[in-house]
């Protein structure tokens, strides 16, 4: 280690024991005021104390991308379009100012009742359920920048970009274009702007999470009019102009994205709403493909802020090197449970499923490969608290599959036709593994597992393009990597589960399982759907369609020089939503210098 290295070591121990004796928080005040007017303040949300917000300095973090695939501007052409949000906006977002111990931000599920206006003020529904009225917030202004010059958004602007991608109006000849559930899903009738300031949303009939799309769907971030008019389309970041609290101004790909402030910006923090936001003067996002890297960035202070997955070994490095960077754990999902492909033998045999299961231990695995950090607790295919059946609640007879029990296992199989041959194989199949979080230690691991009962899995591997042709395509066989317990908006997740489904990957036809999920498309009240949801997974889990393993954290990482950041999933302010948050959260750069960075 240089003098250096030991400067710095030194001056962070230093900094971590007045941060923990509370001589660093001198002065604390109880009541948050604006910006700089206070040195700490108490964050509503929490009761933490915290330094007062302060305006100034860069957010950097990063992403693994390594395509252009990823850098699309124009929204609806891509699903998980994150580089456009804090760019342009939504009708509406999560309530940031919320209380988290009412609602804590942490899954991608976002509850109506959480919902508050964006560019939408207020909203009325009439008393049959099909007509939106909303009312447009005045004095939001597009960026200063041609072609939109900081011109007043109307109501028009808004019904041109649902018309768009709707198929409607002026573009019905067009037709919709590709959009995420679930706007595609929503009866929709017309969209129309009756003056400047309202637009008019009817629906061919009521459907229960239509105002939660028409909000917050990913489909719906509004681009602007004029942009698309000259250019046909805003593909290209440089056209990009919106009303948020970011501007886009470089982009150099696979390398990075700048954002700056917009000076304009009409919102304020919904925490202390006195402060207009962003409070960073800029935003940049590095692409980093190695996760080595991506540490080693954290590390050196290059990176504020940072999402990642799966990799439990180097969480746990991190800790013991820097243990001044705050680590938070949540859970949403299994990346690492296994979809299988049941229109054909072996896996046509719900006694085969139930092996499979059974040879699994979860609980070691989660013990061991990540390092007691997964939750081995089965699940079905949801995982929102209210829309499924706790295991402790499951029957008995369900229950009984999903222990360790590779004996059982054996048996089953043997039953179903499939004995041992003379070099101890029962059957050969193939395990596709999907690098989309899930883990390929995991997959080997699960493969000796099913090898010790007498099932031969070969490992597919691939990159992500490939793995996905294979898939989508539903050329696949045997079993894949899936995603299970997963806390996303429940009508996608019933989705999946539909003959129809762009996700039911296997292709296969199941009508009484087709028939719950329309009943759960049809519902009139929450208390409804969340009954028929529960009652549609347990279905699912009884006929064993999933492999369950274990949930594995997602993890983000915070400097301690990063405020307003309390381990909240950034895309639960609405899907896509994944750099609107950095607008809220700011910088103490007096500490950052303190440590040495």
């Amino acid at each position: 280690m240089n003098i250096v290295q030991i400067t710095r070591t030194l001056a962070v121990a230093l900094v971590l024991v007045l941060i923990a004796t509370g001589l660093w928080a001198t002065g604390a005040e109880e009541e948050p005021g604006a910006a700089a007017e206070k040195r700490y303040v108490t964050d509503p949300t929490t009761g933490e104390v915290v330094l007062a917000p302060r305006y100034g300095g860069t957010i950097t973090t990063s992403q693994p991308w390594t395509s252009g695939t990823e850098w699309s501007t124009d929204t609806y052409f891509n699903w998980g379009n994150n580089v456009v949000s804090g760019v342009v906006e939504k009708l509406g977002i999560g309530d940031w100012g919320i209380d988290r111990d009412v609602f804590d931000f942490k899954s991608q599920f976002l509850p109506e009742e959480f919902i508050i206006g964006r560019l939408a003020e207020s909203w009325d529904i009439s008393a049959d359920g099909r007509t939106y009225t909303f009312h447009i917030r005045p004095g939001v202004h597009w960026h200063n920048k041609a072609p939109m010059n900081g011109r007043e958004l109307t109501a028009a602007d808004v019904a041109y970009n649902y018309n768009r991608v709707l198929g409607l109006g002026e573009f019905s000849e067009a037709g919709p274009t590709e959009m995420p559930f679930p706007a595609k899903t929503v009866p929709w009738e017309s969209i129309t702007a009756t003056d400047d300031a309202t637009v008019v949303i009817k629906l061919k009939e009521p459907w229960l999470p239509a105002l939660t799309s028409m909000l917050v769907d990913p489909a719906f971030f509004i681009l602007p009019p004029e942009v698309i008019e000259q250019h046909g389309d805003v593909k290209d970041w440089r056209n990009l102009v919106g009303t948020g609290p970011f501007m886009m101004v470089d982009r150099v790909a696979g390398t990075s994205i700048t954002w700056v402030k917009n000076p304009d910006y009409w919102g304020h923090d919904e925490k202390f709403p006195k402060n207009r936001l962003p409070y960073v003067d800029e935003l940049k996002v590095l692409v980093i493909p190695e996760l080595a890297s991506i540490f080693a960035a954290l590390r050196a202070g290059k990176l504020d802020y940072q999402r990642q997955e799966t990799d439990l070994d180097a969480v746990l490095s991190l800790q013991r090197t820097n243990p001044e960077i705050k680590t938070y754990f949540f859970y949403f999902r299994s990346n690492d449970s296994f979809e299988l492909d049941i229109r054909k033998p072996p896996f046509d045999d719900i006694n085969v499923r139930h092996a499979m299961q059974l040879a699994l231990d979860n609980e070691t695995s989660a013990a061991t490969l990540w390092s007691g950090r997964a939750d081995p607790t089965p699940f079905g295919l949801i995982g929102n608290k209210g829309y499924y059946i706790p295991f402790d609640e499951w029957p008995a007879e369900v229950k009984q599959w999903y222990r360790y029990d590779p004996e059982a296992a054996e048996k089953l199989l043997d039953e179903a036709g499939y004995p041992r041959d003379a070099d101890g194989i029962r059957f050969k199949t193939i395990l596709n593994y999907g690098p989309f979080g899930a883990s390929l230690d995991h997959s080997e691991i699960a493969a000796a597992y099913w090898g010790e009962i007498g099932v031969d899995f070969r490992i597919e591997t691939g990159s992500r393009a490939e793995y996905s042709e294979r898939i989508d395509s539903r050329t696949w066989e045997g079993m894949h990597s899936f995603i299970a317990a997963a806390a996303y908006a429940p009508l996608l997740m019933a989705s999946w589960y539909h003959s129809d489904g762009t996700l039911n990957r296997g292709g296969s036809q199941w009508p009484e399982m087709d028939a719950m999920v329309d009943a759960v498309r049809a519902a009139t009240t929450n208390e409804e759907q969340q009954r028929l949801m529960k009652e549609l997974d347990m279905y699912a889990i009884e006929n064993h369609w999933l492999i369950f393993a274990p949930k594995t954290p997602f993890i983000h990482y915070a400097h301690p020089w990063v405020i307003g950041y309390s381990g909240e999933f950034p895309n639960a302010l609405g899907q896509a939503e994944t750099y609107t948050v950095f607008a809220r959260l700011w910088i103490d750069r007096e500490l950052k210098e303190a440590m040495g960075y």
